[in-house]
């Protein structure tokens, strides 16, 4: 049963919806880059970045952006964004820059941290900055850095995002050879069980 109010359907929010992530990752990538602040796109904007460079069909909507900076480049990166109108916030432990003071954490830029782990436990920590790839508007984590960062975290949303690359043949056997063991392990179970 519903709990929630809902509204009739339309397909002009849900495009706008998409749209407005899109102008926010245009505006951070663009603030950073004035600001000359090392940075990559990170988590689902850049699988899906990776996915539509060979099946455009395939790339999966992602609500936030994450973007990986160095520690040390935070406060630099804040007053940049602030100025760009982003207001920052920490929520859940989590560094976030929102579109104004009552939007949702859910509608963010998310800072992730570079060279970090991002939490206890994990095997390894988040590669760097200098790990990325260019493109026209922005610059994306590198294939080999992304794949590693979701081996890593290994959370249900990391292995559909691994799935999705599998699918379009950016990650394969081959790929094993370049991963420490236990992220091996982890993509040997993803590619022996696709469907799980």
């Amino acid at each position: 049963m519903l709990t929630a109010a809902i509204g009739p359907f339309s397909l002009e929010r849900a495009i706008s919806a998409v749209e407005k992530v899109r102008q926010r990752l245009l505006k951070t990538a663009r603030t950073l880059e004035s600001a000359r602040i090392p940075y990559a796109i990170a988590g689902g904007h850049a699988v899906a970045l990776w996915v539509s460079r060979t099946d455009e069909a395939a790339a999966r909507n992602t609500r936030d952006v994450d973007v990986l900076i160095r520690r040390a480049d935070l406060p630099a990166a804040r007053a940049a964004l602030e100025a760009a109108g982003l207001v920052y916030r920490r929520v859940a432990g989590v560094d976030m820059f929102l579109d104004s003071p009552k939007a949702k954490p859910r509608d963010a830029v998310q800072i992730v941290f570079a060279n970090e782990k991002v939490r206890p436990g994990e095997p390894l920590p988040n590669p760097d900055v200098s790990e990325f790839e260019p493109a026209e508007l922005f610059r994306v984590l590198s294939l080999e850095a992304l794949v590693r960062t979701k081996l890593t975290s290994f959370r249900d949303q990391d292995r559909t995002h691994l799935r999705d690359l599998i699918a379009v043949g950016l990650v394969s056997i081959d790929s094993l050879a370049n991963l420490p063991p236990i992220l091996a392990g982890r993509l040997r179970q993803l590619l022996d069980t696709p469907e799980d």
